[in-house]
């Protein structure tokens, strides 16, 4: 019986360009040559969603990781040079981040390092859901940008903000490229003093040692030496309580920027376009009318007298009409009441949170001997917070237009719809004819204040006229406001220009009475960001090279076929502190694989443990036994678990039709022996190509550990020693198989088959009966004479 257990196969309609196991779920992730992003489930490879290109994230995807929880998926798309992070449960971004370098890889990990001041933060509830009310959820009736925000009895912050525990992602891209970001969000270090692209890297679960993997490609040169780099951490890994907690605040705050930036959008979607259908009107009217009598003039005309222009009447009767202006009016007051509310229950409420947490962070950064040497700024966020409170009051000046143009809209349609009905000799209820001095006076105060013609806006609008104040707000540009509030006469105003002293106070928020809540949010998120930058650049500069290793070099490969899972590969061995280096030496076959083993603790002096290993003669019927052991090369390999190697072979001397093999290498089996790993003596001035000689080698005979892999081309391999799950790509990057590596006993098989046969029985999905016909024909079947599955059924996401 073969010691895998194939559970799934299927032949798909794009090729495969990356795969990713889900850490906690039998689900894996793929990304396609078309840019979409795709999530299957371990049985029968049932696809679960699929998020595909748009113009807002990008369509070359060039990496992917998943959060250690498995709640968030992280993908790169070197097109648009964007981070995206997604939602297991759904095909939706959570949040998204720009970065200024391709991505090449992506390395998610979480801390398991403890202490007892870690411990005791990590159990302590959070402050801020004390003292803070819970953010209300957006409304579900706009963009689905909102949605993120928007479902019942859910906390999409702490979707974001994961486990208390620290976890962080780590980007690597070309020219030297390499950030950590801590929960996959906030930027805590820009490592610089590493050269070359990024092809693979690892930081310890300690945060004591990144291990880099960089292809250096000279100008000058076809070739391109593989180096590999350990850097030290160790400011982290010292300061990890600080760090966490500090991480922590910088993760609140980036989330609230994306509440507050996405309550904004809602209330521009709120703001209808409609709203500016009096100012066209208006202004065609100008254009058409042969009187030199001003439009202000013919509206008090109406109101004074209660006749209009045959001009005038023209315009309300033909062009806006009775039931026009009903509507007109029903469409302002519910427009002004959304956006009132969403800055009443969201803007305010989210800004009032970022106040809170970046006061926290100002009081932890004047706590300098804990925070000074990771680089807080006091001052700067002080800034920060300054930044806010002018934000809030824009908010506020925001909700006064709204209410003023509430009052006014509404008395003037009243005064206006009135007057139509009486042009049109229809009957005027009495209840609308009642009009006082005082309805009178302020519908003149309207009529005086909006309806000057001003013909400079015509450049910058397309009118002459800007009736409607509030949509100025919600613009999304750099010029200054058409309508300013009117300061003159506020007597605050008045008092702070006469009071040098009280106008420096810090105690007083800058007010921009010329701008937008667009153009003042920007301003803010600018200064946040600016002060929340300087940590990463100071931890990024306490990290240090320790060791620089040239390992080979490689020459442009001629094959066509694009390297997914490219060697070398790195691994943590979280039980030990052990970094493995998995590479090669040789360009084309393949026949040795290098393990390089060295400890994250740089103070320790540990001999490099280095192995070359080639497989044996393991199948009976393949060769015969007098011939060449060496008779095996390896395709791909990935570390399964900390003892553990998955490689694919083929025969060395591969003819066509010849079967390629998944294999399990045990590292137990490569170092029996520590004496011998000791024999090699590194010598730092060479590369490693040039000593390959040199380094003992061992031959592994696989036992039972070990499966054929019929029909099917195999080129890549992706595993998760967690799920214990393996998925093997062809090279036509387009067939796929998935197996359960560690079968226990026949017993369970017997028992999972009964159970898959009740589910088709029950009439569960139809995908499981087409996926087991379609692989009884794979079965009997090439990778290239598989046919493309353009329709694939999607599934729920079961918990």
């Amino acid at each position: 019986m073969p010691a895998f257990r194939q559970v799934g196969e299927k032949q798909l309609p794009q090729e495969v360009v990356f795969m990713a196991w889900s850490p906690k779920r039998d689900l894996i992730a793929l990304a396609n040559r078309a840019g979409e992003v795709l999530l299957h489930r371990l049985a029968n490879f049932q696809r679960v969603w699929s998020l595909p290109p748009n113009e807002n994230t990008g369509k070359e995807v060039t990496a992917l990781a998943w959060r250690p929880d498995g709640k968030i998926l992280a993908f790169g798309l070197t097109d648009t040079r964007r981070i995206i992070l997604c939602d297991v449960e759904k095909p939706e971004s959570l949040h998204s981040f720009s970065v200024d370098s391709s991505i090449t890889y992506m390395h998610w990990m979480e801390v398991t390092e403890e202490s007892s001041v870690l411990t005791s933060f990590y159990n302590a509830e959070d402050e801020s859901n004390l003292l803070l009310p819970k953010l209300p959820a957006l409304p579900k009736n706009y963009s689905t940008t909102a949605k993120i925000f928007s479902e019942e009895k859910s906390d999409e912050i702490m979707k974001l903000l994961g486990d208390v525990r620290l976890n962080a992602l780590v980007l690597g891209g070309s020219s030297g490229f390499i950030e950590i970001y801590a929960y996959g969000m906030f930027k805590i270090a820009t490592v610089t003093g590493v050269a070359g692209s990024c092809r693979g890297l690892c930081l310890s679960s300690d945060l004591k040692s990144l291990s880099v993997i960089t292809e250096i490609q000279d100008s000058s040169d076809r070739e391109a030496e593989i180096t590999y780099f350990q850097l030290d951490t160790s400011l982290l890994s010292s300061y990890l309580p600080e760090v966490t907690r500090m991480a922590r605040k910088f993760t609140h705050i980036s989330t609230l920027l994306q509440y507050i930036k996405l309550s904004l959008t809602c209330m521009c979607e709120a703001w209808e376009e409609i709203l500016m259908q009096m100012d066209s009107r208006l202004t065609k009217f100008v254009q058409e009318k042969n009187t030199t009598t001003s439009v202000q003039d013919e509206f008090m005309q109406l109101l004074l007298w209660g006749k209009a222009s045959l001009e005038l009447q023209a315009l309300l009767m033909n062009q806006l009409t009775v039931k026009g202006l009903k509507k007109l009016g029903q469409s302002i007051e519910s427009s002004y009441s959304s956006i009132q509310k969403l800055v009443i229950s969201h803007l305010q409420s989210g800004s009032e949170a970022l106040l809170y947490h970046l006061s926290e962070l100002k009081g932890m950064a004047l706590w300098k001997q804990k925070y000074e040497s990771l680089g807080l700024d006091a001052s700067g966020i002080e800034e920060a917070i300054t930044a806010v409170g002018s934000f809030i009051l824009k908010a506020n000046e925001l909700l006064q237009v709204i209410d003023s143009s509430m009052k006014n809209f509404k008395a003037f349609f009243r005064w206006l719809y009135v007057a139509m009905l009486r042009m049109s000799e229809d009957h005027v209820l009495p209840e609308l004819n009642k009009m006082t001095q005082k309805d009178i006076t302020f519908v003149a105060d309207f009529l005086t204040e909006h309806f000057n013609e001003a013909p400079e806006l015509y450049n910058r609008k397309g009118k002459y006229f800007n009736v409607e104040r509030v949509g100025q707000y919600l613009k999304d540009e750099d010029d200054d406001l058409v309508s300013p509030p009117n300061t003159e006469g506020n007597q605050w105003f008045n008092f702070l220009k006469s009071s040098t002293h009280l106008k420096e106070s810090p105690l007083l928020f800058p007010y921009y009475p010329e701008k937008s809540l667009h153009f003042v949010k920007r301003q803010m998120e600018g200064v946040i960001d600016q002060c929340l930058q300087k940590p990463a650049d100071v931890i990024g500069k306490s990290v240090h090279q320790t060791v620089c290793m040239s390992l080979y070099k490689t020459s442009q490969s001629e094959d066509s076929t694009p390297q997914l899972f490219k060697l070398p590969f790195l691994w943590n061995d979280k039980t030990s502190n052990i970094h493995y280096v998995l590479f090669t030496i040789l360009e084309n076959s393949i026949s040795k694989i290098h393990i390089l083993r060295r400890h994250t603790d740089t103070s320790r002096s540990v001999s490099n443990g280095i192995l070359a290993v080639e497989f044996g003669n393991f199948l009976n019927n393949s060769v015969n036994e007098s011939s060449d052991s060496r008779c095996y090369s390896c395709l791909d390999a990935h570390f399964y678990d900390d003892e553990t190697v998955t490689v694919v072979l083929k025969e060395s001397v591969e003819q066509e039709g010849k079967e390629r093999v998944l294999a399990q290498l045990p590292l137990s089996s490569v170092y029996a022996d520590e004496d011998q790993d000791r024999e090699f003596i590194w010598d730092s001035t060479k590369r490693l190509d040039e000593q390959s000689g040199e380094i003992p080698t061992r031959t592994v005979f696989l036992e039972n550990q070990w499966r054929v892999l019929e029909n099917m081309k195999a080129q890549y391999v992706s595993v998760n020693g967690i799920r214990k799950v393996s998925c093997v790509l062809s090279s036509n990057l387009r067939h796929v198989r998935v197996f359960e590596m560690d079968v226990e006993d026949d017993g369970e098989v017997e028992e999972e088959e009964e159970e898959e046969t009740t589910r088709i029985a029950a009439g569960e999905p139809d995908e499981l009966n087409q996926s087991a016909d379609n692989q009884d024909n794979v079965c009997g079947a090439s990778a290239e004479e598989l046919p493309d599955e353009n329709e694939e059924h999607e599934s729920s996401l079961d918990p």
